[in-house]
């Protein structure tokens, strides 16, 4: 059993683990100096090769430049190479095009968005709302084809993954400072499409790991009824003391946490503020037994500085057990 599986399970890692990630625009503003940095850190960076950066592309269409359509029809413009997509055009206006919409025949996997934003890029943001709010037919029926595409994908992914242990799912289904939809209207409409998708990992008796934006502190407690496992969720959307709230309890309800640190402290904050600001968490959601990882996503507009005690600090953060 890994570190970081040690963590998530509480069972008492000899590391905390830590990961960063960099995006292809800071590679690009940073150049040589992140170069040099990265590869004096191995520690957190144990595959880092000198000089790799130059050849770095986008890894998905999403963040290639230009329009493109993914495979439910959905149309995405993307102004700046390196950043995400945006969807600008949504195929099912009305329910005449609920009803004959097909479910994708191709395969994409476990992807971002897998059952929220996807009926959000289908039907636009403001007509999705309306959906769920009324329950109405359009939503009916366009959501059972989400689902029995998703549940699709499920499948593929706890045949391919063996033996393996976690099903990881992505889905941001939180806005800044609430859900769009509350918790009440959530539970009703999104929340019994997951408790079924997690259904049929715990069926196979995997452990279940999603990544969710957003505020979502108040439907925590609802996707570790329905099996979650670990959740990776943003720490300004959702503030600290609520997370510690509903993922430590008791210790029959306790939940793994993948931390992803403050990305909106990162850029403006002094280096001392960083640090300060990544030792509170470690000491709020840390356990003896482990039940923490922490993770760092640096954009473009980060100083190298910042970047520098951000790492710095995990080095310490790394040896919190010992």
């Amino acid at each position: 059993m890994d570190n970081l599986t040690k963590a998530w399970l509480f069972q008492n890692p000899e590391l905390l683990p830590t990961s960063v990630g960099i995006y292809q625009k800071t590679w690009e503003r940073h150049g040589v100096k992140l170069d040099k940095l990265v590869a004096a850190h191995p520690r957190i960076f144990p595959n880092h090769v000198l000089g790799a950066y130059k050849n770095i592309k986008p890894a998905i269409w999403q963040y290639e430049l230009g329009k493109h359509f993914d495979h439910w029809g959905c149309e995405w413009d993307n102004l700046v190479e390196g950043h995400d997509s945006f969807c600008i055009a949504h195929p099912v206006k009305t329910l005449e095009d609920a009803e004959k919409i097909p479910i994708p025949e191709k395969d994409v996997g476990l992807e971002h968005g897998l059952i929220f934003l996807r009926y959000t890029y289908l039907r636009g943001f403001e007509e999705a709302m309306i959906d769920l709010f009324e329950q109405n037919e359009i939503y009916h029926v366009l959501m059972e084809k989400i689902y029995l595409y998703a549940r699709r994908q499920v499948e593929i992914a706890l045949k391919n993954i063996g033996d393996g242990l976690f099903v990881g799912f992505a889905d941001d289904l939180g806005m800044q400072a609430c859900l769009p939809t509350g918790p009440n209207v959530w539970r009703k409409t999104i929340g019994i499409w997951y408790e079924k998708l997690f259904a049929l990992c715990k069926e196979r008796n995997k452990m279940i790991n999603m990544h969710t934006d957003g505020c979502i502190h108040e439907i925590i407690p609802d996707l570790r009824r329905f099996g979650l496992d670990v959740v990776n969720p943003q720490f300004r959307a959702n503030g600290l003391a609520n997370l510690v709230r509903v993922c430590r309890g008791n210790r029959y309800n306790r939940i793994a946490v993948h931390q992803d640190l403050d990305r909106q402290l990162f850029p403006f904050a002094t280096p001392d503020e960083i640090e300060k600001h990544i030792w509170e968490v470690v000491n709020a959601l840390a356990t003896p037994e482990g039940g923490l990882s922490v993770y760092a996503e640096i954009s473009e507009d980060i100083p190298l500085e910042n970047i520098r005690r951000i790492i710095e600090v995990f080095e310490k953060v790394t040896d919190y057990y010992k």
